[in-house]
C-alpha cells in the first residue's frame, strides 16, 4: 500500500505550479480547517477521516488544479458531515470554494438505485451540476477514485457491490466523456473487481501468465521502432508500452465472444512526438515496415472524439506475427488521453485575467457537447427537468458525420438525418424536407454510420414535422424539439378553433365577437383563470369552456329558452328564479331553475366532476348531462339545453371516464404505465393494448376517477414517459 500523504506532499507538489503566497496560504487555512472539523471522525479502514480529503487535494494537485479546487478537496465532506455552514465557508475562503464544495455535497446526498430511471435521474443531477461548473465534477470524480481504492474496508458486500455498480454505470463513463482515460481505467478495474471477482482473477492473472512473454515482444517491438525512428532522423519522440485494463478485456471477451488471445489490443504501444506532422511520418514508416489489419486505422486527430482525444490508432502484424496495436500522438495530445478535460483545465497562476467564469468558458468551447449542455441547460425552463431529454445523447454519442463543410457532429448510434437536422439548428430541423447523404438522397429514416457527409434539403413552407418523425428520430434532443413545434402547431389549431366557435354562437345570440377583449375576458371568466383572449379561444377550443355558455355569461344570462312542456312534464317547476344552492342527486349536479332533476350521464363523453358541461333535455328519459365539447352537443337543437354546473362542495361520487394514450412501443411500457397510474388518484377497471403499427401502440384505460383534477394529475404523470406522445379522453 502506498505511503499515506500529508499536507506537506501537497504543498509539495502544489509548489511546481503555484508560487503565490496567497494560493498557497488558502490551501494551508483548508487544511487546517479540515483538521478541525474532522479531527473526532474516523474512517472505515481505521485511518483519521481528515486522511481521505488529503488524498483528494493530493490527486487534484496531481492534475494541476487551481487553489480553490484543491481547497475544496480539503473541504468537500466538511458541510455536509460537519457543523459549519456554507455561509461560514464562504466568509473564510470565498464564494468559489463554497459553490464547489456546496454543488459536491448534493452531488452526494443522491440516493443512488439501479433502476434506469433512477440513474437517469443522478446523471441529470450530475450533468447539471456539470453545466454550471465542470471543477464540482473534477472534485467528485477523485472523491470517488479515492472512496474506490479503499473500498476493501467495507465489510457489507452487498454495499461495497452497489458502490461499484453505481461507480461502473455513472462516474467511469463520466471520466470517460471527460477524456480522464488513467481515472477511468482505474473505476472500471476496481468496480469489476467487487461486481464480479472471478472474472477479475482469471482475466489479471491471464495477463500476468504472459507478462514476461509480452514485456519482451514489446521491448523487441520499441527497439525496432526506434531504429526505424533513427534512420530517417526523426528525433524528440517517448516510445511507452502498455497493456490494456482488466475492465476492458472484459468487456471485450462478454460482447464479441473473444478469448484473451484474440483480443489484438492487448499488445499496444504508444508513440508520442511533438508534431502533427511527424504522427502521419511516423504512421506511414510503421506502415511500410508491417502489414496493417484491415479497417483497423482510425485516425481521431483528424476527427477528434467529442471529450478531445485526438491520436492516430493503427493495428499491425509486428514481430513474430504477433498483433499490435500502435497509438501514435503529440505530446500535449497525450496529456489529453491520460487527463481528459483536466489537462486543458490546468491553473496557470501568471494569467492575470484568472477567473472560473473564464475557465467554464475556455473548456465548453472545446467539450462541443458541454457547450450544449450549458446551452440546453440556459434554454430550459425553470419548471422542467431540463436534462431529461438528453442524458443518452450525451453518454451514447460515438457516430462521427460531417456537414458539407467538414464540420464534425457527433451522434448516438441508430441516429438519422432529422437527428443531425436538429442538431445543426432547430429551424433547420422543422424545415426539412429531405436528405442528401454521400451524394444520394437517402430517406428520412436512414441509419447514419460515421464518416457520412450528410446534406439536409429544406423548404420554408414545409408543414413542419409530423409524429411520424417521433418514431423514427434517436436523440431525445430531436424528439423534445419535435413535441415543442407540434404542440404549438396543435395550440394554434385549437385557438382557431374557439375562436370560430365563440364567434359562431356569439352571432345567433346578436353579441358582437369584435367587442370581446382582455377585459371583458377578465371579467367574466377569472374563475377559469383566464387573462387574455387568447386564452379564451384556447380554452373554449379545448371544450373546457362551451361557447354557448361563454356568451351566457356575458351577456349576464342565467337560463336557455326550453321546452317548457316537457320540462312540466317531467319535473315540479320552482316558483323561484336563483339557482339552487345545492346539488339534490347523486352527480352533484345544480341545475339552474330546477329541482329534483332527473339526470343521467352521456356515455358518449363520459363527463366527470369539475367538466365544463351542458344538460340537454331529452324527451322521455329527462336531463342528459354531456361535456361541453362533445360532438354530440354541437349537432343537437341548441333550443333544449339548459345550463348546469357542479356543486363544488359535493363529494363522494366515483366517476368512469377512458383514457387512450398513444406511444412508441418498447418492452415494459405497459407496466410502467400501470405502476404509475396505481401512484396516482385513480383507479384502474380495464386495461385494453394493441400495436397498431410496428413500434407504435394504442392502450385504452378505464379508470374510475373523483373529479377532473384527480385525472389531470394521471395525465400529467403519464405524460413524463417519453415514448408517449399522445393522452386524450375517448369520446364514443
Amino acid at each position: 500500500m502506498d505511503k499515506p500523504r500529508t499536507i506537506e506532499d501537497i504543498l509539495a507538489k502544489v509548489s511546481e505550479y503555484l508560487k503565490e503566497e496567497k494560493n498557497l496560504a488558502l490551501i494551508k487555512d483548508a487544511y487546517v480547517v479540515a483538521c478541525e472539523k474532522h479531527k473526532d471522525q474516523m474512517r472505515k479502514s481505521g485511518d483519521p477521516y481528515v486522511q481521505h480529503p488529503i488524498e483528494v487535494a493530493y490527486l487534484l494537485a496531481e492534475l494541476h488544479t487551481g487553489p480553490a479546487t484543491i481547497a475544496a478537496g480539503l473541504l468537500h465532506d466538511v458541510l455536509e458531515d460537519t457543523d459549519m455552514t456554507k455561509e461560514e465557508m464562504a466568509a473564510r475562503f470565498g464564494n468559489d470554494v463554497a459553490e464547489i464544495v456546496d454543488g459536491v455535497t448534493k452531488i452526494s446526498k443522491l440516493k443512488y438505485m439501479t433502476k434506469e430511471r433512477a440513474l437517469a435521474h443522478d446523471h441529470q443531477k450530475i450533468l447539471l451540476a456539470m453545466a454550471k461548473d465542470i471543477r464540482v465534477v473534477l472534485v467528485k470524480l477523485v472523491d470517488r477514485l479515492h472512496n474506490m481504492r479503499t473500498l476493501s474496508a467495507h465489510n457489507d458486500i452487498e454495499k461495497q457491490k452497489r458502490i461499484a455498480k453505481e461507480t461502473l454505470d455513472l462516474y467511469a463513463p463520466l471520466a470517460h466523456r471527460l477524456g480522464m482515460y488513467r481515472f477511468k481505467a482505474e473505476l472500471e478495474d476496481i468496480s469489476l473487481k467487487y461486481l464480479n471477482e472471478a472474472e477479475y482473477k482469471r482475466i489479471s492473472e491471464a495477463v500476468m501468465h504472459k507478462k514476461s512473454e509480452r514485456e519482451k515482444d514489446i521491448d523487441e517491438m520499441i527497439s525496432q521502432i526506434e531504429e526505424i525512428l533513427k534512420d530517417h532522423n526523426v528525433t524528440g519522440y517517448e516510445i511507452k508500452g502498455r497493456i490494456k485494463n482488466i475492465y476492458s478485456i472484459y468487456k471485450k471477451i462478454m460482447q464479441k465472444g473473444r478469448s484473451i488471445e484474440d483480443i489484438y489490443d492487448l499488445l499496444a504501444l504508444r508513440v508520442v512526438v511533438d508534431s502533427v506532422e511527424d504522427c502521419y511520418r511516423i504512421l506511414g514508416l510503421v506502415h511500410g515496415k508491417w502489414t496493417p489489419i484491415p479497417m483497423r486505422f482510425k485516425d481521431y486527430i483528424a476527427v477528434p472524439k467529442p471529450n478531445l482525444y485526438q491520436s492516430l490508432h493503427t493495428t499491425i502484424v509486428g514481430i513474430n506475427g504477433r498483433i499490435f496495436e500502435i497509438q501514435i500522438r503529440t505530446y500535449e495530445m497525450d496529456q489529453v488521453a491520460e487527463y481528459g478535460v483536466a489537462a486543458h483545465w490546468a491553473y496557470k497562476e501568471e494569467n492575470k485575467g484568472y477567473s472560473p467564469e473564464k475557465e467554464h468558458l475556455e473548456i465548453t468551447n472545446k467539450l462541443k457537447w458541454l457547450k450544449d449542455l450549458s446551452t440546453y441547460v440556459e434554454m430550459s425552463d425553470v419548471n422542467d427537468d431540463p436534462l431529461e431529454s438528453i442524458i443518452e445523447d450525451i453518454f451514447s454519442a460515438n457516430v462521427y458525420i460531417f456537414t458539407p463543410k467538414g464540420k464534425v457532429i457527433d451522434l448516438p448510434n441508430g441516429s438519422t438525418p432529422i437527428d443531425f437536422a436538429y442538431r445543426i439548428h432547430t429551424e433547420i430541423g422543422n424545415k426539412t424536407t429531405g436528405a442528401i447523404v454521400n451524394g444520394r438522397i437517402v430517406p428520412l429514416s436512414y441509419q447514419l454510420k460515421t464518416g457520412d457527409v450528410v446534406e439536409i434539403k429544406t423548404n420554408k413552407n414545409s408543414p413542419g414535422p409530423s409524429t411520424e418523425w417521433l418514431k423514427i428520430v434517436k436523440t431525445s434532443h430531436a424528439r423534445h424539439k419535435i413535441k415543442a413545434y407540434i404542440n404549438k402547431m396543435q395550440r394554434d389549431l385549437i385557438i382557431e378553433r374557439g375562436r370560430t366557435e365563440f364567434e359562431r354562437y356569439a352571432k345567433t345570440e346578436g353579441y358582437n365577437p369584435n367587442d370581446l377583449d382582455d377585459k371583458t375576458v377578465q371579467k367574466h371568466f377569472t374563475k377559469n383563470n383566464v387573462k387574455t383572449v387568447e386564452e379564451f379561444y384556447y380554452e373554449v377550443g379545448t371544450g373546457t369552456i362551451s361557447p354557448h355558455g361563454a356568451v351566457n355569461r356575458i351577456l349576464g344570462l342565467n337560463e336557455l329558452k326550453m321546452d317548457e312542456e316537457f320540462v312540466l312534464q317531467q319535473y315540479k317547476k320552482e316558483d323561484k328564479t336563483e339557482s339552487i344552492a345545492k346539488a339534490s342527486n347523486a352527480y352533484g349536479i345544480i341545475v339552474e331553475g330546477l329541482d329534483k332533476a332527473q339526470l343521467r350521464l352521456a356515455n358518449c363523453c363520459q363527463p366527470i366532476m369539475g367538466d365544463e358541461i351542458v344538460g340537454y333535455i331529452s324527451k322521455g328519459t329527462g336531463i342528459v348531462v354531456h361535456r361541453a365539447n362533445c360532438p354530440n352537443v354541437t349537432r343537437s337543437d341548441k333550443k333544449r339545453f339548459i345550463n348546469i354546473h357542479w356543486d363544488a362542495e359535493f363529494t363522494g361520487r366515483i366517476f368512469q371516464t377512458t383514457l387512450r394514450v398513444d406511444a412508441m412501443d418498447k418492452k415494459g411500457l405497459l407496466p410502467e404505465m400501470i405502476n404509475l397510474l396505481n401512484s396516482t388518484r385513480v383507479t384502474i377497471t380495464s386495461v385494453s393494448s394493441a400495436q397498431v403499427k410496428l413500434g407504435e401502440c394504442v392502450t385504452k384505460f378505464r379508470l374510475n376517477v373523483a373529479n377532473l383534477e384527480d385525472l389531470n394529475h394521471a395525465i400529467v404523470s403519464l405524460s413524463k414517459i417519453s415514448e408517449i406522445y399522445d393522452i386524450v379522453r375517448v369520446i364514443n
